[in-house]
């Protein structure tokens, strides 16, 4: 069985924003699009690694990391401006 993941570099770069509370801007694989603070990396129910994005109403969304296309940071001064996911 094959386990879909993400490279170690980008890992690091979610691993970042989560750390610092990034605003981020997500754009899927699906085109669907969610904005939100980063707050955790964890593993879903399906033994998935997840990221975990509060929206403004604080309501929290779990985002399978193997779902992300690009990954654009709205924080000002951030470490770093977008990523994009392959």
């Amino acid at each position: 069985m094959h386990k879909e993941v993400i490279s170690c570099e980008l890992h690091d770069f979610i691993e970042v924003a989560c750390m610092y509370g990034y605003r981020l801007k997500l754009i899927l694989k699906n085109d669907q699009i969610i904005e939100g603070k980063a707050i955790d990396i964890v593993n879903s129910s399906q033994k998935r690694e997840c990221l975990v994005i509060a929206s403004e109403n604080n309501t929290r969304q779990q985002i399978d990391l193997t779902e992300l296309a690009k990954m654009q940071v709205l924080t000002p001064n951030a470490k770093f401006q977008e990523v994009l996911f392959d």
